[in-house]
């Protein structure tokens, strides 16, 4: 069974590979394992030991915090007590949304913005 701190951790690690546009074979091969090892942390099947966890913050260049990162507010969403999403970083969709924002030039991004908030507003 898999502990929600693995879980999170594991889903930290694609965030941040994903992010930087890593694959799981690059990640592997900076950190000296095999592919298949990444694709387990990712999905929390498997536990990171410490020092894998320090060689792998080394490669996606991130401090180890970063990996534990939001873990307080994923037990409050778990509970009920929020409403958007404790990983929304974690979510493809949202990251492609964010890669997208960032590719649109900055006065068009501020109206998008501005959109956008108006019609959560409306929401």
């Amino acid at each position: 069974m898999t502990h929600h701190v693995d879980v999170h951790v594991g889903k930290r690690v694609r965030h941040r590979r994903w992010l930087i546009g890593m694959t799981q074979q690059q990640l592997a091969e900076q950190v000296g394992i095999k592919f298949q090892q990444i694709q387990k942390y990712e999905t929390g099947a498997n536990r990171i030991s410490a020092s894998r966890l320090w060689d792998i913050a080394e490669a996606l260049d991130v401090p180890v915090s970063f990996f534990f990162e939001g873990l307080e507010d994923t037990q409050k969403s778990e509970s009920g007590k929020k409403s958007v999403p404790a990983d929304l970083m974690g979510d493809k969709e949202a990251l492609d949304l964010v890669r997208s924002y960032y590719a649109i030039p900055e006065n068009q991004r501020r109206r998008l913005f501005e959109l956008a908030r108006v019609l959560s507003d409306v929401a």
